[in-house]
């Protein structure tokens, strides 16, 4: 893993933060951008930090140009940033919807087609999208996750069938639920038992596997679901 180096999104925390953890200590490279990088406190010589938000997509390309300016051997990307927020579609604004969009779904859109031109100048490149079973099925409340979600994974396959001839492989993750701040504003989180979430460290191994494999395999998509699904509301 020491000749990656990983672009991530959302890096200060949850999934994104436990997945810089992992990439670092096998070695790799990290670029970490997130809103806020206090909370993680994660020093690292290999672990360079950017603040944005991800849905100031003009601010984000600015910074994407600047990142692969000083960062050319930047090779692999895990398009992780988001956030959830559920409920009747007409509880929401427009305002609410447009921002749920450019953060969960236009942003990850936004900085593959920036780093795509320079992984095909490089010859190589691996992006994997954290995606959600919410993308997969729909469900009560999830208008805008669920459609978010579906169109990320849309978009990843898609994209895939562009890039096959480049030498960049393109992966999805859609884990279930997992015991992270994701639920911490939201009014329903995971069951009380062990089995009714994954374990966070299963998504980052599962990063890592995908990153490791032999460049002539491609891993199309991985859904991860807790042992027994059970929903706890607050």
């Amino acid at each position: 893993m020491e000749d990656k180096c990983v672009l991530v999104t959302g890096s200060s925390s949850g999934i994104g933060y436990e997945i810089t953890l992992k990439l670092l200590d096998l070695g790799a490279k990290v670029i970490g951008i997130a809103r806020n990088h206090d909370r993680s406190k994660l020093e690292n010589k290999n672990y360079t930090t950017y603040k944005c938000d991800v849905s100031s997509h003009q601010k984000l390309e600015i910074l994407l140009k600047q990142i692969l300016k000083k960062h050319p051997q930047i090779n692999c990307f895990i398009s992780n940033a988001g956030y959830g927020d559920f409920g009747p579609l007409e509880n929401f604004s427009t305002l609410q919807i447009k921002n749920f969009i450019a953060t969960n779904l236009t942003s990850h859109m936004v900085i593959t087609k920036l780093l795509l031109p320079h992984f095909k100048k490089i010859k190589i490149g691996d992006i994997i999208f954290i995606g959600s079973e919410a993308g997969l099925v729909g469900a009560k409340n999830g208008s805008l996750y669920c459609t978010a979600k579906f169109g990320l994974r849309g978009f990843s396959e898609a994209l895939s069938k562009d890039v096959a001839n480049k030498n960049i492989r393109i992966s999805i993750i859609n884990p279930g639920m997992i015991r992270t701040d994701f639920f911490k504003n939201l009014n329903f989180e995971p069951g009380n038992d062990e089995e009714n979430a994954i374990n966070i460290k299963d998504v980052s191994s599962t990063v890592a596997y995908i990153l490791d494999l032999s460049r002539n395999t491609i891993v199309d998509e991985i859904n991860l679901s807790p042992l027994k699904k059970a929903i706890k509301f607050k």
